[in-house]
């Protein structure tokens, strides 16, 4: 019997010794992922595939890294909101291109998309540091470009997007007008402890009850459970209660959490939604509710349609 307790235990340990071991070794990898299996790490097309306007736009990030973007015009040109998306951990900005489509043409918006570091055409590797600089790159451009509304930029981030847009809008009140959250999790420390659900106990995040004695060795926290209270801004939070891979729990833990602080935050789910999906599913509901938010949160203000008439006659006249 001894013997075999023991044995018992031995093997416990041999388990959480090699889940620490892959936790250390492995974790930019799983939560990074800039090329999907079996695809190479290139664009499989452009924007100009689906018939977009758009431009190729290169950043640098405070610390140096070369980064690609996309800014993808409206046609005709509109005065619109501009929308920054953040794309999820996998694959690279070309894979979002039919949602972008279908946005601008619902929402009659410009998208600016960017390769976070490591991803798609932009230099460098991919560290939670690393791509708020990249996003904090993104935004100080779009509000320094005179072809569009600067007042009316509202950042929108699926799953590890919205991690990203939530720093970005709480570091940036007077930049950022609203923001999109959809399918995001509360951290990654809550999403290991899912994963690996034998280290559940040592890591977690602030929820957790264990005694997170691993939370130290994770290098990409991503703890929107933390600061989501901190942002002014109105929020949208939009959530596919058939995710398969964020527990859709995550997504009303942070929407709990705004509330208590700010009033402008709207919640939205969708029965049939999964991780990527949400948008396709939710049909007209899922886009009628964004353009609602917009109207009431972001509206095109008098002043600008003055203004902007002014900046086209003086293109006229060039």
């Amino acid at each position: 019997m001894v013997s075999f307790l023991r044995a018992l235990l031995y093997g416990a340990g041999g388990v959480v010794v090699v889940g620490v071991a892959t936790l250390v070794a492995f974790q930019e990898k799983l939560v990074y992922v800039p090329v999907l299996p079996g695809l190479p790490r290139s664009y499989p097309m452009t924007p100009a595939r689906l018939r977009l306007d758009y431009e190729d736009v290169w950043i640098r990030s405070s610390d140096g890294v070369r980064l690609h973007s996309w800014f993808v015009k409206h046609d005709p040109p509109v005065r619109g909101p501009t929308i920054l998306f953040f794309q999820e951990n996998a694959g690279n900005i070309a894979h979002r291109l039919e949602f972008v489509r279908v946005m601008m043409q619902r929402l009659h918006c410009n998208v600016f998309m960017l390769s976070y570091r490591g991803y798609g055409e932009s230099d460098g590797y991919p560290s939670q540091h690393g791509i708020i600089k990249d996003a904090q790159a993104a935004l100080d451009h779009l509000t320094q470009r005179n072809d569009i509304d600067a007042s009316r930029i509202v950042v929108f981030g699926r799953s590890l997007g919205g991690a990203v847009g939530t720093v970005l809008a709480k570091n940036n009140p007077d930049k950022v007008s609203a923001i999109i959250l959809e399918n995001t999790f509360t951290s990654i420390l809550d999403m290991a402890g899912i994963m690996m659900p034998f280290l559940k106990w040592f890591i977690g995040g602030s929820a957790s009850r264990g005694p997170k004695v691993l939370n130290c060795l994770v290098s990409s926290p991503w703890s929107t459970i933390d600061i989501i209270g901190l942002i002014k801004q109105p929020m949208l939070f939009l959530s596919g209660l058939q995710d398969e891979l964020v527990p859709p729990s995550h997504m009303q833990m942070l929407y709990s959490k705004a509330v208590e602080h700010n009033r402008n935050c709207r919640f939205v789910d969708f029965p049939t939604g999964m991780h990527m999906d949400t948008w396709f599913s939710g049909g007209d509901r899922y886009w009628r509710n964004i353009q609602l938010f917009l109207d009431q949160y972001v509206p095109e203000i008098q002043q600008c349609k003055s203004s902007c008439k002014v900046d086209d006659d003086d293109d006229d006249n060039a």
